[in-house]
């Protein structure tokens, strides 16, 4: 007899979330409906743009941000920062800083409500590396009915359709480095929140009431969001990828399911899965490697399938067709055999920017956000191939965000505005 609980898992999921409204619609999460960062049904995403080209629409932002957009229905949701660490040199006073999530109409770009709460005292005093994320970094989720974002110190938030504040709950006061990073995500009644910066631990609360359901201790230097993916079976595993392992837990109880030796080194990508297999990237070495799903136990040398000596310290993959690819901090693009992690090609950009945002998949076609010298248009094919440069030539402000897909078009943000790109087709 198959297990109830599974089916309304897999409904959830895959029902909830990707088809109400239709999938091609709703980018709900950071990375997408399914967290790996691609769309099969936005196959006309635009592939020119420029300030005056191919633009729906564009709405100023009260703040500056790090976060993605995301979208539900008639609903983009986005968060921001004001009142402190605009700048190093001037950061203001702390006491004034306020963080805020911000709901847009999809159609139009009209801001229909901005709500904010005041930052904690913990917040990580401005340096230059501060500055270069901020204090709005992690994506929001939503569920369509209400929306929930993290931010760090200052801890998660939930807000019904209207912008009513509906719950609060801290998850730590610890800070490191460039600040916190780690997007949450929703499964089933649970918001699932890796505080790993701010406490070495992942959160499960409910989504409704904000009680803890459970928690995971022990969770070491790990930036990156947590990672829903089916096993072998039509299972749910929650994959986090920290320094030194990668573990799979069983996200209705926070169960320790398997571990493996996975990077000797703090870890900021988000792992992706496919077809019962998750892959995941990390450290300055950079480094890869795929691990088969549904083990138990010190899987190590039973489940990793292989390793690569090519990775990324700071952005995602995405998969497509038998491949792996992604674009690294440092301006290379990869792409990788995703049965053998042999490397089909490595290409450091024509535009030599530094890259912070994660590469997105929309049907073939692969969007690749530069910092500051606008976005890469690739065929996505083990052989490279690039078919556009764009660039916004009026906003000189920094993309750090990926970007989210919505009905063949492409939501995108600035640390000044949100653009809506795709008013004219593919073209």
């Amino acid at each position: 007899m198959s297990n109830p609980r599974i089916q309304i898992s897999c409904f959830t999921l895959l029902g909830l979330l990707l088809c109400q409204p239709t999938m091609g619609e709703n980018w709900p999460q950071f990375r997408g409906p399914a967290g790996n960062a691609a769309s099969d049904e936005a196959m006309a995403t635009p592939i020119r743009w420029g300030a005056n080209e191919n633009i729906a629409w564009k709405a100023a932002l009260p703040g500056r941000g790090a976060s993605s957009p995301v979208v539900f229905g008639d609903r983009v949701f986005v968060t921001a920062f004001t009142g402190y660490g605009r700048s190093d040199e001037d950061p203001g006073d702390k006491a004034d800083l306020k963080l805020h999530v911000i709901c847009l109409d999809r159609h139009s770009g009209k801001i229909l409500w901005d709500e904010s709460i005041a930052g904690s005292p913990n917040t990580q005093s401005v340096t230059n590396r501060v500055v270069d994320h901020g204090f709005a970094t992690a994506t929001p989720v939503t569920d369509g009915k209400n929306v929930y974002a993290f931010f760090g110190v200052s801890g998660v938030v939930a807000y019904d359709a209207d912008g009513k504040l509906l719950w609060q709950a801290d998850v730590g006061s610890g800070t490191a480095g460039f600040g916190s990073a780690s997007s949450p995500v929703l499964f089933e009644d649970l918001l699932i929140v890796n505080a790993s910066i701010e406490s070495d631990t992942v959160f499960a609360f409910d989504k409704n009431s904000g009680e803890q359901v459970w928690k995971v201790e022990g969770i070491a230097k790990a930036w990156t969001s947590p990672c829903i993916a089916e096993a072998p079976g039509g299972t749910w595993e929650l994959v986090i990828n920290q320094k030194d392992m990668i573990y799979g837990f069983e996200p209705h109880t926070g169960e320790k399911l398997w571990e493996c030796v996975g990077i000797d080194d703090y870890v900021v990508p988000v792992p992706i899965s496919h077809e019962g297999v998750i892959y995941c990237l990390g450290g300055r070495r950079n480094r890869c490697l795929a691990i088969r799903l549904g083990g138990r136990g010190d899987v190590t040398d039973t489940h990793k399938l292989w390793e690569s000596g090519v990775g990324a310290n700071v952005t995602s993959p995405v998969y497509y067709d038998g491949h792996i690819y992604w674009a690294s901090d440092k301006a290379i693009t990869n792409c990788l055999d995703a049965k053998t992690g042999d490397t089909k090609y490595q290409e450091r950009l024509p535009t030599r920017a530094r890259v912070y945002a994660s590469i997105v998949r929309a049907g073939d076609k692969l969007y690749i956000t530069t910092r500051d010298q606008g976005i890469l248009v690739l065929k996505a094919s083990p052989t490279y191939e690039e078919l556009a440069h764009n660039t916004i030539d009026d906003d000189p402000n920094m993309f750090n965000a990926s970007p989210a897909i919505s009905n063949n078009q492409l939501l995108l943000r600035t640390d000044a505005f949100l653009y809506c790109i795709g008013a004219t087709g593919a073209e």
